[in-house]
Order: structure tokens, then C-alpha cells, then sequence
């Protein structure tokens, strides 16, 4: 039996809200399907930009994978990468958070 799936834009709304009311501001860089679009994060910092794919740990829990490695990229490489995932797939969101220690502001486990 699979878990029950918030939908693609009420857990958008519920991330930038967390992300405002822990001094983060995340902005809708582009609106995916509202009931099953996937999400990419984007984590702004001084260093560049780390992007975030939904995934599922070995226990097969969701989780948070470190899409472009563990160190920032340049925008140019973040735009590349979130470019291939929409061609991949056009319900695709993608959501960028002000996060100076590369941190989300909502629980995740990062892999």
C-alpha cells in the first residue's frame, strides 16, 4: 500500500510559508501541476546555488537528494540542470529559497 501524496501545490504553499517564517524568502521560479508535478528546490547562497530532486532513501522514505553534487554551482549549471528536468518533465515546479547554510526550510532528510 503506497503513503498517502499531498499535492505538487499545496506543499509548495506550505514550503514558501515556511520558508517566510523562518526569515527565507522562496519564490515559484516556475508553477509545475498543482495536483502531481514534481519539485525542484533551489538553495540560494553566497557560494552559488544547490538544487534539490524529491527522492526516496533506501528504507524508501521520501527524501531530498543533492541534484547537482555536494558543492554550489554557478546559476548557469543550475539553470542547465533544472532546464533538463523540465524537459524531462513539464509538470515539473521549481521553487528557490534564500538559504545561506544550503539548508531547506522545511524537514528533510538530505541525501
Amino acid at each position: 500500500m503506497s503513503e498517502p501524496r499531498i499535492k505538487a501545490g499545496i506543499w509548495v504553499q506550505m514550503a514558501l510559508r515556511l520558508g517566510g517564517a523562518a526569515g527565507r524568502p522562496g519564490v515559484v521560479i516556475r508553477r509545475g501541476d498543482a495536483d502531481a508535478g514534481e519539485v525542484v528546490v533551489l538553495l540560494r547562497g553566497r557560494m552559488g546555488i544547490v538544487a534539490l530532486t524529491q527522492t526516496r532513501d533506501a528504507e524508501g522514505r521520501p527524501a531530498w537528494l543533492r541534484a547537482t553534487g555536494p558543492e554550489p554551482v554557478d546559476e548557469v549549471r543550475a539553470d542547465e540542470y533544472t532546464a533538463r528536468q523540465v524537459n524531462f518533465d513539464p509538470d515539473l515546479w521549481v521553487i528557490e529559497f534564500e538559504a545561506p547554510d544550503y539548508l531547506p526550510p522545511f524537514e528533510a532528510k538530505l541525501l
